[in-house]
């Protein structure tokens, strides 16, 4: 078996068939997107794809708002199997990626916000705060994480373990 090159690794050994899945990352943050802070989200959620075998770009930074939904329809014109986006999640005035999300999902995923919910409360009780929402759009799964990197690990631990079967059904694959 090769060694994967720097900065890959090698796909999970239940990953079949998701060697040529897209994936996006989205960062919502209106002073990342102005320069005023560096992104500490986005990357990790592009390395963690990475590793599970999608080909992902570099995240795209944007302003909370509006901007977040012209990301999401841009992304979706290239018909990805995964959008992430991290931040704006929270109850500050300048937080509304969970209200330019959920017009756009055809089908919600309630359970998924739960269990995401549940995870972050166990590292700290303020993570039931997080209003994200997960669904699909067509054959795309979407789901807003916080903008914390602990919420993205948080996130990551929950995704994990169901993110091929959850592609595998967009595919049409009805393994149970």
């Amino acid at each position: 078996m090769t060694e994967p090159t720097p900065g890959t690794a090698a796909p999970h050994a239940t990953d079949a068939g998701t060697a040529h899945r897209h994936a996006v990352v989205i960062v919502a943050s209106t002073r990342a997107a102005a320069g005023q802070a560096q992104d500490t989200t986005g990357p990790v959620l592009v390395g963690w794809l990475r590793d599970r075998g999608f080909t992902v770009p570099e995240p795209v930074v944007v302003a909370d708002g509006e901007p977040v939904r012209d990301a999401l329809l841009a992304a979706l014109t290239a018909h990805p199997r995964v959008i992430v986006t991290t931040g704006g999640t929270g109850l500050s005035p300048t937080d509304h990626t969970p209200e330019v999300t959920e017009p756009l999902l055809e089908r919600r995923l309630p359970g998924l916000v739960h269990a995401l919910a549940a995870r972050g409360a166990e590292s700290t009780p303020a993570a039931v705060l997080s209003r994200g929402v997960a669904g699909t759009i067509g054959r795309t799964f979407v789901v807003n994480l916080p903008g914390s990197t602990g919420g993205v690990r948080d996130g990551i631990a929950v995704l994990d373990p169901i993110l091929d079967h959850l592609c595998g059904q967009l595919e049409g694959r009805h393994e149970h």
